[in-house]
């Protein structure tokens, strides 16, 4: 544990920081999740909807620097390859 007082507010605040990372992640992650469930049921409709809410969160994400431009773009585009496949 630091002694200097700076150093001790640097701990509090990646702390804090931490927190809102995980917190972003998590909800991305669950978002891709339901929208991969409704590709499964092959729910077409619902997909499109939790679609779009996916690539929302995973533009959140990438705006607030939790993940990188280029993997936010792999993972919209992994998305839009199963909500095609479902499509046809």
């Amino acid at each position: 544990m630091p002694n200097i007082k700076s150093a001790i507010k640097r701990v509090n605040v990646i702390e804090k920081k931490t927190l809102q990372n995980n917190m972003i992640k998590s909800s991305y992650k669950s978002a891709i999740k339901n929208f991969e469930k409704a590709v499964e049921a092959g729910n077409k409709e619902e997909a499109t909807k939790l679609f779009s809410f996916a690539t929302k969160k995973i533009d959140q994400a990438c705006t607030k620097g939790v993940i990188v431009k280029n993997t936010a773009a792999r993972k919209k585009s992994n998305l839009a390859k199963k909500l095609n496949a479902i499509a046809k």
